[in-house]
């Protein structure tokens, strides 16, 4: 008799947790990030009444007789299922989406948590609500070593950029095989000029093309057995970020039908050599850049051979700004008949200041200074363990390693196959219909096990009235 009370006492326990967990997840249903709890039950211990017996040659087998004392909590189980995706208007708040879990830290430990509510403090440092540094690793000159222990994360506002010397020049897409070539080249009164000849406004020259048409041009420098020049534009920068706008050249040399000559119109009237440019009012010298003519060779397919070149320059004029080589890199190029699709690009850039940043799916932030550049400047850290489940839970929607969560793997969010989303916050994944389901569960449990009590309490009034 007095079994069915402790077993009911069990119960009333065992059902209390369970509504206590139900509780907590109702009262976390609009908590950025909370993962739901689960709880579950199993028996308790058994009192054997009498054990089994094996079957004989003359009597069958019997089974133990056993009664149950009652019932408690198996565990409480962590559910890291995805909350929904929940976009916010601060483009510093991310939501993760997959197995992983944010990194933070302070003076007292290393924590993970889901919640993504993180902004720049005063000093630029990365940071949840609490103050606690977003874990991550930082970029020099825009790389970023994710194969190095994360760290935390300062961007300070109007971080500067200093100017950077253009070094290289590179050059890619297609270059027409196709181009007409030079035959001819007469001035105005029909006599033949040289080659190389120079074009002007007082002294147009008539070139003749391989194609059999005429072209009058009033401007640049043309040579017999070339195709006409394709003026390509290169931007360079000196020491002190001063941008240059050099015109570069590029004519199919017909000698061979495989190569092509780049270079630079000379104040000479030449092809390759020094030109300087000049200031808006045409007597002040801003700069003199120098490429001397060099070939790019074409294999029969189209593609890339051989040729390489280098230009130099020398700023002009106040600001001391130091002279430089340029590598030109022409290895991308292709020459496929067609059109010519050409197109030049320079490293180097001007001073500027962090303007604004940008974070993508896989938790690189990016930032956009003043002078256009976009510049790599961290990349968000994602921990990802063997049994989420095993962390232990600390508050504030921080988790903790525990001794069965197993060791953080930390990775870029890509690497371990998550996504980020930027300007969004992952809501709670509390199921409301699920939650009030198991609260009804729960308290028609905990009533069943209330009226045990209750009628083992009047088997009890009974058996003890029988003496009157």
């Amino acid at each position: 008799m007095m079994r069915s009370l402790y077993s009911g006492v069990a119960g009333l326990k065992a059902h209390q947790t369970g509504m206590d967990v139900v509780g907590n997840n109702i009262a976390n249903v609009n908590t950025t990030g909370f993962k739901s709890f689960r709880a579950t039950y199993q028996d308790t211990l058994y009192q054997t009444s009498s054990g089994a017996a094996a079957p004989q040659d003359n009597k069958g087998g019997v089974n133990p007789i056993q009664v149950g004392l009652g019932v408690g909590n198996a565990s409480i189980d962590k559910m890291f299922k995805d909350g929904s995706v929940q976009t916010t208007s601060s483009n510093t708040d991310l939501c993760l989406s997959g197995d992983g879990l944010f990194i933070v830290q302070d003076g007292s430990g290393v924590y993970y948590t889901r919640n993504g509510a993180f902004k720049f403090d005063g000093q630029g440092n990365y940071v949840n609500s609490a103050g606690q540094y977003v874990q991550g690793w930082m970029g020099v000159d825009g790389e970023v070593n994710t194969n190095s222990a994360a760290g935390k994360i300062c961007i300070p506002s109007g971080k500067p950029m200093a100017a950077e010397a253009t070094t290289q020049a590179k050059y890619d897409k297609n270059l027409n095989a196709a181009a007409a070539m030079v035959t001819k080249i007469t001035k105005s009164d029909g006599t033949s000029a040289g080659s190389p000849a120079e074009a002007s406004a007082a002294a147009p020259l008539t070139l003749t093309m391989s194609d059999g048409t005429a072209v009058t041009v009033t401007s640049g420098v043309y040579q017999a057995n070339y195709s006409l020049p394709l003026t390509t534009t290169l931007t360079i920068y000196d020491s002190l970020g001063n941008d240059y706008t050099i015109p570069v050249m590029m004519s199919k040399n017909g000698t061979t039908g495989d190569k092509w000559s780049v270079y630079i119109e000379s104040d000479t009237g030449g092809i390759g050599g020094t030109k300087t440019f000049y200031e808006e009012d045409g007597t002040t010298e801003k700069i003199a850049v120098t490429i001397d003519k060099f070939d790019v060779v074409f294999n029969k397919d189209g593609s890339y051979k051989s040729g390489s070149g280098k230009m130099t320059f020398s700023p002009k004029g106040s600001g001391e700004a130091a002279e430089g080589t340029v590598a030109i890199d022409v290895t991308g190029l292709t020459q496929y008949a067609g059109s010519n699709t050409v197109n030049g690009a320079c490293d180097g850039n001007a001073a500027g200041t962090l303007v604004e940043v940008n974070i993508d799916s896989s938790g690189t932030i990016t930032g956009t200074y003043s002078n256009g550049i976009n510049q790599k400047e961290a990349v968000v850290a994602v921990a990802q363990f063997n049994n989420a489940g095993g962390l232990t839970a600390k508050g504030a929607s921080l988790f903790q390693k525990s001794n069965n969560s197993g060791e953080p793997n930390v990775k870029t969010a890509s690497d371990l196959g998550c996504t980020i989303t930027a300007s969004a916050l992952e809501m709670s994944n509390v199921d409301l219909a699920n939650e009030f389901s198991t609260m009804i569960v729960t308290q028609r449990g905990y009533q069943s096990n209330s009226k045990v009590i209750t009628v083992s309490d009047e088997m009890l009034e009974t058996l003890i009235n029988m003496k009157r």
